[in-house]
This record gives structure tokens, sequence and C-alpha cells, in this order.
């Protein structure tokens, strides 16, 4: 990248760096690389929701690793009643703040694995009715118990909205722990998909498709999954 003071190497996964300059990040992935996935994973959930009778005016949406709002940006223009935003990074709240400055309702910056209880009493008192993350699994940036304390936060009965790189889901394959927590959610009655989706989540530096896998679930009652990783 070409700065005033020079030229500057950024890596993918540099999100702090990439938010501080604006308008990077939208160029790098969604225009140069094709990223699609904020589109793929609303319209899947619009899909849903059709189905159940449901209306979008009914989510209130805990949108994890949220970035700079790109997925908010297209919940709201779906109808959701409220979205709330949570990253790790405070150059995520910022590029946010300053490129999406209505999308959000409210924006935590912490760390899910050990969230600070007022943050955690204040994401509790939301009672979302959905989860929405994506790309974001499976490389560290969310671990499987982040997940799981974002989807405890969700109210029995609501959507969880994810994307995640294929081999992420196959237990020969997948050294994150998401295939485990995901069969565990399914055997224990905590979670039932509804939708699965296998598409092109964007092209690699190499003009190569890269595919995950999207989900569309319903999430069950039963006893806080985070307390048990």
């Amino acid at each position: 990248m070409e700065t005033p003071e020079g030229r500057r190497r950024l890596r993918f996964h540099d999100y702090a760096e990439l938010y501080e300059v604006p308008g990077l990040y939208e160029r790098l992935f969604y225009e140069e690389l094709e990223c699609t996935s904020p589109e793929t994973v609303c319209g899947l959930l619009d899909d849903v929701l059709t189905i159940r009778g449901d209306t979008p005016d009914a989510l209130r949406v805990l949108d994890v690793g949220a970035g700079n709002g790109m997925v908010a940006e297209q919940l709201v223009e779906l109808g959701a009643a409220s979205v709330v935003g949570v990253d790790i990074l405070e150059e995520a709240a910022m590029a946010a703040a300053r490129d999406r400055p209505d999308v959000y309702d409210d924006y935590h910056v912490v760390d899910l694995t050990a969230p600070e209880p007022e943050t955690d009493a204040a994401l509790r008192k939301e009672h979302f009715t959905c989860l929405t993350t994506v790309a974001a699994l499976g490389y560290g940036d969310i671990p499987p118990l982040a997940f799981a304390q974002a989807f405890d936060y969700v109210d029995d009965g609501g959507l969880v909205a994810f994307t995640i790189k294929e081999r992420f889901v196959h237990p020969r394959e997948d050294e994150s722990g998401f295939s485990t927590l995901l069969r565990e959610l399914h055997e224990a009655g905590r979670m039932e998909t509804l939708v699965e989706h296998r598409y092109q989540h964007r092209l690699s530096v190499n003009g190569d498709p890269l595919h995950y896998v999207a989900y569309i679930a319903e999430k069950s009652g039963g006893a806080t999954i985070a307390d048990r990783i």
C-alpha cells in the first residue's frame, strides 16, 4: 500500500491497520477479491424469515466480528429492528463509527472469551433474537469459546446465521475446534440447522475460488454452552 510516508506492507489479517484507511477493507476484499458473504448470509436469512412467516423487524441482532459494519448495513437494509456490534478491535469500532455511523444501535469492544461483567450484563439484557458472524470463524479471530458465548446471548428460538470455511466443519480437516462444537450443539438439541449452503466466499490472491458454508440455524433451550468449553 502506498502512503505519504512510502510503501507499507499489510497482510490480509492485519485488520487493525486495514481499518485505519477509509475504504481499504472494502476495496481489497469486496472489489478486488469479490467477497459475497454479507449478501449471501443476509439473503438466506431473509428467505428463512419468509418461510417462517416472520418479518425482519422482529430481529434484534448481535453482530459478532462486526468490523466496520458491512454485515450490519445489509441487516438494516433488510429491516432489522436493532443491530448491536461486537468486535475485539478498537480500530474496528472506530471504523464503523466513521464509515457507517447509523447502522449500529450499540457497539462493544470486547473479548468474548472473557467479557467484562458489565459488558456481559449489557449483552444479556438485549434479548437478541438473532446472531450473525460472517467470514470470521475458524482462524483464531473468533475461537469456539467466543462463538459459544455469543450463542448464549441469543434467546431460545432465535436464529443463528454464520459462515465458516468448509474445512472447519469436517472433523478430519478441522484444527479449529468448530466441527466439534457444532456437532455438540446439534447432538445436545441446542441448535437445529435450517439452511446449509456452500458458496464462493471470495477469490484468493491467485484468483482461485474460496468456498465457505453458510448456515442459518435455530437455537433451542438448554444449559449454557460457554461454561462447558
